[in-house]
């Protein structure tokens, strides 16, 4: 499954939430992301949520010749800049990426690429997470390494609730969920043994800092009382019987009032 998620700006204007290695093809098979005219991108910014591969590559597939902005937070920006000599292809000119810093705990107005202010907000929320693996022995462990976002649209007041990947519950969980409009959640294994048991891994899903959907302490229990109208499990592993229409996992996340994301969907708060 596709890891990015477009945020419509209400303006004619698009954010991404993460950049995964498949981001032209989404980019080409969603006509809003097209180009407007030669050299000219709707995309007004990037938001990654950590440095893992499958969030952050895509970056690399947008090395054209338009500037980009990426929020990030420090954590972050260093784990992909720093010591990257793939990173100099974006660099091409002068100012061709512009990093702004997700600050920790922070509700921040979102800016367009030219610095003016749009009508949504962000928050970025230090999730459990880990390291990504390219970066194992290289660097320590910090609360920006993973995150989640919370959007809030001015306007109206609605809230999204974006959270791709969370080793755990913690009290920040539902900070970040609660009377959300809308929640994108975790739902990247179903079980902590998911790629154990059939040999594919000898790590279990909370080693890979994604928090099992079922099971009695798993996401789809634990956060069956969270107040929101519109939830849906996102960043699926295709090992993830949830996938399967017809499997009796897919039936416990329906009737517990959970969606479950498919490419090319599109949620209208």
């Amino acid at each position: 499954m596709q890891e990015s998620v477009c945020l419509n700006g209400d303006d004619g204007n698009w954010f991404l939430l993460n950049a995964s290695p498949d981001i032209q093809s989404q980019i080409e098979s969603f006509d809003r992301l097209h180009p407007r005219k030669s050299r000219d991108s709707p995309i007004q910014a990037i938001f990654l949520t950590n440095g893992d591969l499958d969030h952050c590559l895509g970056l690399l597939s947008l090395r054209e010749n338009h500037p980009l902005v990426v929020y990030a937070t420090d954590w972050v920006r260093r784990g992909f800049t720093e010591g990257n000599s793939f990173y100099r292809t974006l660099q091409r000119f002068p100012a061709q990426v512009t990093w702004r810093t997700l600050k920790i705990g922070v509700e921040e107005t979102v800016l367009r690429a030219d610095g003016s202010p749009t009508a949504l907000t962000v928050t970025a929320v230090a999730m459990p997470g880990k390291i990504p693996v390219h970066l194992e022995d290289i660097v320590s462990p910090d609360e920006e390494m993973n995150v989640g976002l919370r959007f809030r649209q001015l306007a109206h007041g609605r809230a999204l609730a974006y959270l791709s990947s969370v080793g755990r519950f913690t009290p920040a969980v539902y900070d970040v969920l609660d009377g959300a409009d809308g929640v994108l959640f975790d739902g990247t294994f179903w079980s902590s043994d998911e790629l154990s048991a059939s040999g594919l891994m000898n790590k279990s899903a909370e080693d890979l800092a994604h928090w099992p959907v079922g099971g009695p302490e798993g996401s789809l229990s634990v956060l069956s009382k969270i107040s929101t109208s519109r939830r849906v499990f996102i960043h699926i592993n295709n090992t993830n019987p949830i996938l399967k229409e017809d499997s009796p996992e897919r039936q416990c996340v329906e009737m517990a009032g959970w969606e479950v994301a498919f490419d090319g969907m599109e949620i209208e708060l």
